[in-house]
């Protein structure tokens, strides 16, 4: 494995600003062939996600990032200088994408073959341009070894067979590069998460690797169980990941997926250099599309470059993990509570939402037909942008259930969920109880948690939008949601 990426740009549509290669209301199709180039050449990003879940991808991206910017990747090598991973659907849970991760994964060898034609073709050694997938809502190392297996011997592996007479498939079509891929599991799930060192631990020994890169879900995590749940998780995960690591003799690579809102991980370029001293162990950070488009290019960059010169990738500390869990289990249950309670309304708000990135519909992972009753809820980023939109930051949620016990062990253990809070109760607009049917008491008792004068611009936008809710205008709502994210510089 050739060094670890330090930051891997996403295609998540969290933004507030559309880039300036985008021509339409949102990004798609050969706009995300752009971007890949722009976040290796421009910002200095050194992975993307190319991205089949829940959207459509481009199975093409490598042949038109080389043919379009050939001057540049001739220099910074796809594949060794700049990464290209791909993330697809996950069988076992999204039944009706099952086929296209095999559609994927026979696009990897092609991929390879037009590397090679560009490599010859400039005097220089070829190099696999795709050689790792990733694959999300992980829960068991079984789903990992059937994507590393079917690839090694259903893609790969038929070079080798006969297709007529003596003439073998690679004869007749040429040889299948890479000969296997790396499997990144993506671990959402509250078990999963606290499972993942075995699930990685498993993986590894039956294919006999010595290193494994595992992707640490952030924004779904919280949207499942509350924001700061969802750090004491992750926080867990990672203890036992690098205790799994040390045990097996494993290099583990984590990378953990977080936004710039607080309640998704609050990985802004500003923040770049706290969400790294708050993660410590984690070696790969996402930078999202509000990361990358919400702020001037200057201030991209710096933050992108603090990533890249962390120090990173360090055991964690001991701590009491049970404790941590005990508070994951209280406000995890007070935040169900309070989601179960504006399920409807939040709904109804993410309908007024922009959309940033075309998206096929997405039926995936959402926990709540288990921790949140029956509710069927808008993804993350919607869900998000919905509470903000009417001044309930929903890392408030939950919060009120801490005692001060359990201040004083958060302030040990992940002192940065303080100021996560308290760049989230900026935007706190106590009005948000007139359309939302929430305590604004358990609301103000999170919120008192910290000292912070109120974003008054933001609250007068929040103070449009529950006005227009409230009066079903859904114009004036629309612009309202759009003004709040511009001034906040994240969608959700």
């Amino acid at each position: 494995m050739t060094d670890t990426p330090r930051v891997l740009s996403t295609q998540h549509p969290d933004n507030a600003t559309l880039p300036f290669f985008t021509a339409g209301d949102v990004i798609e199709g050969e706009d995300e062939i752009q971007e890949g180039y722009y976040v290796a050449s421009h910002l200095g990003c050194d992975e993307q996600m190319w991205d089949f879940e829940g959207k459509e991808g481009d199975e093409y991206a490598v042949k038109k990032l080389l043919s379009r910017y050939d001057d540049f990747f001739t220099d910074t090598r796809l594949g060794e200088d700049f990464r290209l991973t791909i993330r697809g659907p996950n069988p076992d849970l999204e039944v009706s994408e099952a086929k296209i991760l095999l559609e994927i994964l026979e696009s990897i060898p092609r991929s390879f073959d037009a590397a090679k034609l560009f490599a010859e073709d400039r005097d220089i050694e070829t190099v696999p341009p795709i050689f790792e997938v990733i694959i999300p809502m992980v829960t068991d190392a079984d789903q990992l070894n059937a994507v590393h297996e079917y690839y090694r011997s259903f893609v790969a592996g038929k070079g080798a067979e006969t297709v007529w007479g003596d003439r073998t498939v690679e004869d007749w079509v040429g040889e299948f590069r890479p000969t296997t891929v790396g499997v990144i599991p993506l671990i959402e799930q509250r078990d999963a998460l606290l499972q993942a060192d075995d699930i990685v631990g498993d993986y590894a020994t039956a294919q006999g690797l010595n290193d494994v890169r595992v992707f640490l879900a952030r924004s779904d995590p919280a949207l499942n169980y509350g924001s700061l749940a969802a750090d004491l998780i992750n926080k867990v995960s990672l203890r036992r990941l690098y205790r799994m690591a040390d045990d097996r003799d494993i290099d583990i690579h984590p990378m953990l997926g977080a936004g710039s809102a607080p309640f998704r991980g609050n990985l802004t370029p500003e923040r770049a250099a706290a969400v790294t001293e708050a993660y410590p162990e984690v070696e790969t950070f996402t930078v999202q599309s509000a990361f990358k488009y919400d702020y001037p290019i200057e201030t991209v960059r710096e933050g992108i470059e603090t990533l890249k010169q962390a120090e990173l990738g360090a055991a964690p500390p001991a701590f009491d993990e049970e404790r941590a869990l005990d508070i994951v289990d209280r406000t995890a249950t007070a935040y169900a509570d309070q989601v179960d309670a504006i399920a409807s309304t939040v709904n109804r708000l993410s309908s007024a939402v922009p959309d940033r990135r075309a998206r096929k519909l997405h039926i995936g992972l959402f926990g709540y037909s288990r921790e949140v009753g029956e509710n069927a809820l808008p993804r993350a980023i919607g869900y998000t942008a919905a509470l903000y939109s009417v001044g309930c930051p929903p890392t408030l949620l939950g919060c009120h259930a801490l005692t001060d016990e359990d201040r004083a062990f958060v302030r040990d253990v992940f002192p940065a969920f303080f100021q996560n809070l308290r760049d989230a109760a900026q935007y706190y607009n106590p009005r948000c109880t007139d359309v939302l049917d929430l305590s604004q008491d358990a609301l103000e008792t999170a919120a008192d948690m910290v000292d912070v004068d109120p974003e008054e611009t933001h609250r007068a936008a929040t103070d449009t939008a529950i006005d227009a809710f409230q009066q079903d205008d859904d114009d004036a709502l629309r612009t309202a949601i759009r003004r709040g994210a511009r001034q906040r510089q994240f969608l959700g």
